[in-house]
């Protein structure tokens, strides 16, 4: 799948998540990435940026937003069918949002998002 077209199904994907899980969302940007900067194919999202719970420590201006990254090489190599990578890029989003809000991967993995 080209670059073009996973960044669609990443769009379509987080029009598909309830409104308060995106409205509360601040300063983050979404991007799409071929693979992490190691170059491996075992890491398929990143939250970059602080979590609502750390945001005491955020600057007062001229931030950069944060970024929830998804990675489409990984993405597709995990994947065997169109609705798996669906599946799959709603749970790394799902996963992602989480950290923004301060749900850490223990209790994400509790909740069966990880």
């Amino acid at each position: 799948m080209d670059a073009a077209t996973f960044e669609q199904l990443v769009i379509d994907e987080l029009d598909r998540l309830p409104d308060d899980m995106v409205d509360g969302l601040d300063n983050v940007v979404f991007v799409v990435e071929d693979r992490p900067e190691d170059g491996s194919l075992d890491l398929l999202g990143l939250y970059d940026g602080w979590s609502l719970t750390e945001r005491d420590r955020y600057g007062s201006s001229g931030e950069l937003p944060d970024r929830i990254i998804l990675y489409r090489e990984s993405h597709l190599a995990a994947c065997e069918s169109l609705e798996e990578l669906r599946d799959e890029v709603h749970t790394t989003l799902v996963h992602e949002i989480a950290h923004f809000y301060g749900i850490d991967d223990t209790r994400l993995h509790e909740l069966g998002w990880a």
